[in-house]
């Protein structure tokens, strides 16, 4: 009787870990999901005090309304990190000057990409972004006045959609855009195959191109989900500038290769994947 009970020992211990672990996965489910409750509203109330804060300075400057407007999301994208428990920073593994527009590329997997877009605070910088976004009711304010807006529906709005983009690079703001065109959608590799565009407007002007990292993005929120949210780090990794000088249309997916290549293997440096 006494071996049978021994021989019952580990099987209870085994059960109890078991039902502890169990545990412990629900309590810490709970406690992501009361974080992203209170990440979703500290959101909601951020953006509303932001686009009133819009609103108020509308009669007062309209002639510099977008730097007003991108000045606010500035702060609103600081705040929201810090409320949220996400650190923010900036690597420079190679020098960057500040003096010159800049054609930004970088990697998109979350949507956690765009708050740490907007504090990018060195030097005038608008993303690139969809025209349909503009629609929507209030958010439409600021987004208009913080982007650069890309009209794809008909040859017409493209063509002004691109001369919107070459004026304000020849006002000396950089343009950010993600040369993926939408999320990369996976965790097995660091990147999805780039389009032209930001290739090709680089090479037409002359201006360089500044390959970013966005590291941590999709772990402080998973592509997969809104209620995967965490707190934690968050780098942006500023590699080596690119020149074009040199470059023809001709020798474009050169270029587009080599600036793959350089995000490809700086993605790997800072993170871990599958097939590395």
């Amino acid at each position: 009787m006494f071996i049978e009970k021994q021989g019952q020992g580990p099987n209870e211990i085994s059960g109890l870990f078991y039902y502890i672990s169990r545990q412990m996965k629900i309590l810490k489910r709970a406690v992501q999901l009361i974080y992203c409750l209170y990440a979703i509203v500290l959101f909601s109330i951020l953006t509303i005090l932001s686009v009133t804060a819009m609103f108020l300075i509308l009669p007062f400057g309209k002639e510099r309304i977008s730097e007003h407007v991108y000045f606010i999301c500035r702060y609103w994208g600081k705040i929201l990190y810090l409320f949220m428990g996400v650190r923010h920073s900036e690597i420079f593994e190679a020098p960057h000057d500040f003096n010159r527009a800049h054609i930004f590329v970088g990697n998109h997997n979350s949507y956690m990409d765009i708050p740490s877009i907007v504090q990018l605070k060195h030097q005038p910088i608008r993303p690139l972004a969809k025209f349909e976004s503009s629609k929507i009711p209030l958010f439409g304010l600021i987004y208009r006045n913080a982007v650069v807006m890309v009209d794809r529906s008909d040859p017409e709005k493209r063509a002004q959609s691109l001369r919107n983009l070459k004026m304000a690079l020849e006002k000396h703001i950089s343009i950010f855009i993600f040369p993926e065109g939408t999320f990369s959608m996976t965790d097995e590799y660091p990147l999805k195959s780039f389009f032209n565009g930001a290739f090709k407007l680089a090479i037409e002007m002359n201006i360089p191109i500044q390959p970013v990292l966005l590291v941590d993005s999709v772990d402080r929120m998973h592509f997969s989900s809104a209620l995967t949210l965490t707190p934690g780090k968050h780098r942006v990794v500023y590699l080596e500038t690119v020149e074009v000088s040199g470059y023809t249309l001709d020798q474009m997916d050169d270029l587009k290769d080599l600036v793959f290549k350089k995000m490809d293997e700086g993605m790997r440096r800072y993170r871990k994947y599958p097939n590395s």
